[in-house]
Formats: C-alpha cells, sequence, structure tokens
C-alpha cells in the first residue's frame, strides 16, 4: 500500500517553499503538545533541499520543539483535569499512566529519553506539568534530548547529501511502514512491561 509516498512528495514541496521553516516550526512546537507527527518528516527533507542550511533548521526545530514542550507541561501543570478525559478517550490512557510512572522512578532522565526516541514526547511534556517537575531541570532535558535527535536527523542527511533522496523516494513505503511496525512494536513491549 503506497500510503507514505504522497505525503512524501507533499513534504518534499512544502520543504522548498518560501515558509517552510514557519511550518518546520509550527509542526515542532504542535508535536510537542498535542499534535501526532513528528517534525523528522519535514527536517529531513528541507535538509535535504538547502544542505547549507541544516543546522539552522535543527536549531529551529529543537527550539520550537522544547517551546511546544513547554506548553505540554502548562498543560499539564493547570488544566490537567481538563485534558485528562481526551487523554484516555483517544487511547493515551496506559502510555500516559506509565509516564508518570517512569517519572516517578527515573526523574528528569526520562524527558531527555522521551525528547531523543520515537516514544510520544508530548505524554511526558504533560506528564511532567501534572507532576510539578521543576522547570528547569525540564527544559534543559528536553533542550538536550530534542536537540540530540534533530542534528543527530540534520548530520544524517547533510552528510548522505542529495544521493540518498532518489533512495528515499524509490523506498519510502517501506521505510514508512517499516518505523510503524518499530513503534507499535516498542509501544507493545512498554505496555506489557508495565
Amino acid at each position: 500500500m503506497k500510503w507514505f509516498t504522497p505525503l512524501y512528495v507533499r513534504v518534499m514541496q512544502w520543504a522548498g517553499h518560501p515558509h517552510a521553516p514557519a511550518y518546520l516550526a509550527g509542526l515542532s512546537f504542535a508535536e510537542s503538545s498535542f499534535f501526532p507527527v513528528p517534525p523528522d518528516v519535514m527536517l529531513a527533507p528541507m535538509v535535504a533541499a538547502r544542505r547549507e542550511r541544516a543546522w539552522w533548521y535543527a536549531a529551529l526545530t529543537t527550539l520550537a520543539s522544547v517551546a511546544g514542550g513547554l506548553l505540554g507541561y502548562a498543560i499539564g501543570y493547570f488544566a490537567l483535569e481538563a485534558v485528562e478525559p481526551f487523554i484516555y478517550a483517544h487511547g493515551y490512557g496506559p502510555a500516559y499512566d506509565r509516564a508518570q510512572a517512569w517519572f516517578e522512578q527515573w526523574g528528569v532522565w526520562v524527558v531527555f529519553l522521551a525528547g531523543f526516541t520515537p516514544i510520544p514526547y508530548k505524554l511526558f511534556t504533560i506528564s511532567a506539568g501534572a507532576l510539578a517537575m521543576s522547570l528547569v531541570p525540564f527544559v534543559l532535558a528536553s533542550l538536550v534530548g530534542r536537540g540530540a535527535r534533530f542534528f543527530l536527523v540534520a548530520a544524517l542527511v547533510w552528510w548522505l547529501g542529495p544521493r540518498v533522496e532518489p533512495v528515499v523516494r524509490r523506498y519510502i513505503d517501506a521505510i514508512g511502514w517499516s518505523v510503524v511496525i518499530v513503534v507499535a512494536l516498542l509501544g507493545a513491549w512498554v505496555w506489557l512491561r508495565g
């Protein structure tokens, strides 16, 4: 099923748009607090299209993501009772409960891990606010985790350069479904362990 190819073509078009940095920042901000699509899907093609701006794009993605994380923190801190039904109604309840348990066990390290991995970062930003985690460690762990992830993505795309784009375009559906399967398996493993 070629579900990822049209999405990839659209994102590549957005990557060349004059307002692409604003779209990237908006996506990065939204993903950290409520939106399900990770900014990597826009960051990578933008770096491929303009390699000389790779580090600027990575920095923009990181800062916008951490700003969105602060919104998630505020949601958890000030409006948890209002959003908790939404979290459970949309199937995020078990992951949210696990995020809170992980906070109690590992503290700030969980924010770093969630910022770097494909684990939904938004659940941890909301949980950090709900548990009134100290704000400075939250921001620092978010900057390091998100920054490490986005600078790694930018570095890989920058290093591979234009020669990778035709390969990605050819295999984007296999790559996309592989990522979905890995995330689903990771989620099942975490759920079964919880």
